[in-house]
């Protein structure tokens, strides 16, 4: 089991920017997947980024494309979010997820360790 501890987050307004790191215990983290998720009130949780063992090896859903950049440091065992351009519709919690054994497929299922979650606010 991984433990993943998240920082950052918080409230910011439209157009802002906002930094979410997810810190990770487990010393193997380099083999791992990381992905961010978010949860909004009376929403579905939603894929938000993932990368792979490969820092190049990345993929976002379209809402957040060009705005959000998710990016790992191995040697500190980190997986940032790195969100530009905030709108209010970016407004939820937000879930850092780890799996070893990842199929791709973009669902939270497929992960099987999870952070903490933490809010973030865009005000209009």
């Amino acid at each position: 089991q991984v433990q993943l501890v998240q920082s950052g987050g918080g409230l910011v307004q439209a157009g802002g920017s906002l930094r979410l790191s997810c810190a990770a215990s487990e010393r193997t983290f380099s083999r791992y997947t990381m992905g961010w998720f978010r949860k909004a009130p009376g929403k579905e949780p939603e894929f938000v980024a993932a990368i792979g063992q490969s820092a190049s090896n990345t993929s976002y859903a379209d809402s957040v494309k060009g705005r959000f950049t998710i990016s790992r440091d191995n040697a500190k065992k980190t997986v940032y979010l790195q969100m530009n351009s905030l709108k209010p519709e970016d407004t939820a919690v937000y879930y850092c997820a780890a799996e070893e054994y990842y199929s791709g497929s973009h669902v939270p299922f497929d992960f099987g360790n999870w952070g903490q979650g933490t809010q973030v606010t865009v005000s209009s």
